[in-house]
């Protein structure tokens, strides 16, 4: 869901509405309550307070969240590594953190709920958010100190929950905490702990690359033309479509041997297709290999043998 934070006024009953507990809670619920349920609750609270942090005391308001006593740290998104998204598949992304909370602020409540999120943009005024489908949990080291783990849970071809082509690259991690307190018609006694800012690894498009050289067998000092295709993820139309003007090497590991050397370097064309030649010198395999960019991930393609007679 594209999440826009808004700080206009928004009427008592959709702040109410916004502050039930979700049903996600529970173990049989459908994959987008939970995440859809916290995204209603941060958007509700952010729009009758006029605030986007919820950290430290501003004192209560009627009808607005109270900032709650908690704070995240540590927040390790996917171990570090990109995350490579393609046109259907769901992804998980494992994400772990460390929860800090006042000792009044009991986490082990059935209607305490927390967890990370991803957010695209500023922190005020996010141009996508992406959430998990289930709240983090928490194990306490210390009777204010907790070692946690989320998830967050991508699926591009669902509409509620869409990936524009633009939406790769940078993007922030945060974490959100919700203290329900048994209350599900005051939001003045919901507490809200909302924290943003942390370093999360790039969302990728995911690519592929082939490879096919021909003619096979050929003779020794002939030439060999290698074919292939350069293609990444399209989030909006949800297909594979030619990654234009990029730079690929093609490489060559001779039979028996398990290193690859660079034969040259080449770009796609318009649609992303690639062809170029070398000369036959001995069998081996030839292959196409993509470096990346910081919307699209590296890719090998898979290498062709060609006989040499």
């Amino acid at each position: 869901m594209r999440i826009h934070a808004t700080v206009a006024a928004v009427s008592g009953a959709l702040v109410l509405s916004a502050f039930v507990v979700p049903s996600a809670h529970a173990a049989d619920s459908a994959h987008s309550s939970y995440r859809a349920a916290v995204a209603k609750v941060q958007e509700a609270a952010r729009a009758a307070s006029g605030r986007t942090v919820f950290t430290g005391s501003t004192g209560a308001v009627d009808g607005v969240p109270y900032d709650l006593d908690a704070n995240f740290s540590d927040i390790k998104v996917n171990g570090g590594k990109a995350i490579a998204v393609g046109t259907t598949k769901h992804v998980t992304v494992p994400v772990t953190y460390t929860l800090t909370h006042g000792a009044d602020v009991d986490i082990t409540a059935d209607d305490f709920l927390n967890g990370p999120y991803l957010y695209k943009g500023s922190f005020d005024a996010p141009d996508n958010s992406l959430f998990g489908d289930a709240p983090g949990t928490c194990t306490p080291t210390s009777a204010t100190v907790a070692s946690c783990k989320g998830d967050i849970d991508i699926y591009p071809a669902d509409p509620d929950w869409e990936l524009l082509n633009s939406d790769a690259g940078a993007w922030k991690a945060a974490g959100l905490a919700i203290a329900y307190n048994g209350e599900d018609t005051d939001p003045s006694k919901v507490g809200v702990a909302d924290q943003g800012g942390f370093i999360s690894p790039n969302i990728q498009r995911y690519s592929k690359l082939t490879a096919n050289a021909a003619p096979e067998p050929v003779k020794k000092g002939k030439t060999v033309t290698v074919i292939g295709k350069l293609s990444r993820a399209n989030w909006e139309d949800n297909a594979y479509h030619g990654y234009t003007g990029q730079s690929v090497q093609l490489e060559f590991r001779k039979n028996n041997s398990s290193t690859y050397t660079s034969v040259k370097t080449i770009k796609t064309d318009s649609k992303g297709n690639l062809k170029t030649t070398t000369t036959a010198k001995v069998d081996g395999y030839f292959r196409y290999r993509f470096a990346g960019t910081s919307t699209t991930p590296p890719v090998n393609a898979t290498s062709d043998y060609v006989d040499v007679r």
